[in-house]
């Protein structure tokens, strides 16, 4: 079975990222309690003040279609499009292999054996 991970950019009006991020705990913390959720977070972009960073890992598709059904879904979008959203993209990503990035040597290094 295959870890899902999602990445995704939601753009906001500035003035109202600190709030919709500070407001979003109680979303985070609803997906953070599903059964299958092993990481989920969104995070202010230092590099562009309209934009909140998502990082979801799920344990399994099945888990992510839990999720998607779910009304802390339904609750995460509902609340994100209160704080002039002007634009998002989002992927998911299937993971086939995993592994440390730094070697024993503590190199980082790009192989997964």
């Amino acid at each position: 079975m295959a870890k899902i991970v999602i990445a995704a950019q939601i753009d906001l009006d500035p003035a109202q990222r600190a709030e919709a991020l500070a407001s979003a705990k109680v979303h985070i913390d609803a997906a953070l309690a599903q059964e299958g959720c092993i990481a989920y977070d969104w995070s202010a972009d230092g590099n562009n003040p309209a934009r909140v960073n998502v990082f979801e890992e799920w344990e399994s598709e099945a888990a992510l279609a839990h999720h998607f059904a779910n009304a802390a879904y339904a609750g995460m979008r509902d609340h994100i499009g209160q704080f002039g959203m002007t634009g998002a993209a989002s992927k998911k990503y299937r993971v086939d292999a995993e592994g440390p990035v730094y070697n024993d040597a503590g190199v980082a290094t790009e192989a997964f054996d």
